[in-house]
């Protein structure tokens, strides 16, 4: 394999690169891909790059998208107010039918711009091979579900084709009802139910950042339990961090959150030595 015909220029050093792939050829990465980072163009198209070269570099990716922006301009057209409980959206009939229908054009969207890269992936969600089995959240949030059950042997049947599995967070019921899930939340359950290598939440923020706002690069969930208790971790980072927890207490080897906006993160995370971003272990 020619490794310099595959990385980029501004990428990770290539000897880097030959260790880190011995390193992960038999493992799989879970790559949640945050719907606020996405609408520039620009690092979609990085992210589309990288998620391609990893998969023809060799290694096991599977990659639950986000949406909250996309959803929030479709709901705006239709004059729809969105109410939040606890970060989440509230989620009526009409809601999840324009949700689901926004979250499976994003998730067209990925697949066809994969495929421009000569990378092979495959659409999961709530019309195609539904993989997430769900029960509602909270009564008050309507459709808002909590994945129950993960349908494991669709992603490692896609892997086994050298094909990338790109999920949407959505899931049925036991009536065949489709529900919307936390972006985060659903990769956190597909991590924990293939016990991925790693997980890789991409968002919109450098990492977890200390009281002097500098970046940690690894730490331990004790010590971010403690962050959160003194309050160096707040509002919208806090239920990241518990999927991070969650994830990393059953049975995911680690949890790296990256800044997706900086040109090829999830290289530098997976295939260099520094990372690009925060590392957390158990």
């Amino acid at each position: 394999m020619d490794l310099k015909k595959i990385l980029p220029k501004n990428g990770p050093p290539i000897n880097e690169v030959s260790k880190y792939i011995e390193k992960y050829k038999n493992d799989l990465i879970i790559i949640k891909y945050g719907g606020n980072v996405f609408i520039d163009r620009n690092i979609f198209n990085n992210f589309i790059t990288d998620i391609s070269i990893l998969n023809k570099l060799g290694l096991s990716i599977a990659v639950v998208h986000g949406g909250g922006p996309r959803i929030k301009r479709e709901l705006d057209k239709s004059n729809i107010e969105s109410k939040f409980i606890r970060g989440l959206r509230v989620t009526d009939k009409k809601i999840i039918n324009i949700v689901e229908t926004v979250l499976i054009d994003f998730n067209n969207d990925i697949v066809k711009s994969l495929k421009k890269k000569g990378s092979e992936a495959i659409s999961i969600h709530t019309k195609n091979q539904n993989i997430i089995e769900v029960i509602p959240e909270a009564e008050e949030l309507g459709f808002v579900g909590i994945p129950n059950k993960i349908n494991n042997d669709i992603i490692v049947n896609t892997l086994k084709h050298k094909k990338i599995p790109i999920i949407s967070p959505l899931g049925l019921d036991k009536n065949n009802q489709s529900y919307n899930i936390n972006g985060d939340t659903a990769a956190g359950a597909i991590a924990k139910s293939l016990q991925s290598r790693r997980l890789l939440l991409m968002t919109n923020v450098e990492g977890v950042l200390n009281k002097e706002k500098k970046l940690i690069e690894e730490i331990s969930s004790s010590e971010i339990m403690k962050m959160i208790e003194d309050k160096t971790i707040t509002e919208g980072m806090i239920p990241k961090i518990n999927t991070c927890l969650d994830a990393v207490n059953n049975g995911v080897t680690a949890v790296g959150i990256i800044d997706g906006r900086k040109q090829h993160s999830i290289l530098f995370e997976i295939f260099s030595d520094k990372g690009s971003g925060t590392l957390i272990r158990k």
